[in-house]
């Protein structure tokens, strides 16, 4: 599923920034060398790095 309809970063993209450091939509979107166009994934984003850096919390206890 796409996550940035603007740039066609998918799911599967932005989770492998999350695991490769990103730790801002910013990040993700430098490591696709894109940008943001109209924004509108950017929540999407900062939720799934949230989920993730709550993954890794639980994980570590």
């Amino acid at each position: 599923m796409y996550v940035c309809n603007c740039n066609g970063l998918r799911q599967r993209d932005v989770a492998r920034a999350i695991e490769a450091g990103a730790t801002r939509p910013r990040d993700v979107f430098a490591r696709h060398q894109c940008a943001a166009q109209c924004a509108k994934c950017v929540c999407e984003m900062r939720q799934m790095i949230d989920d993730s850096r709550q993954s890794l919390a639980l994980a570590a206890e």
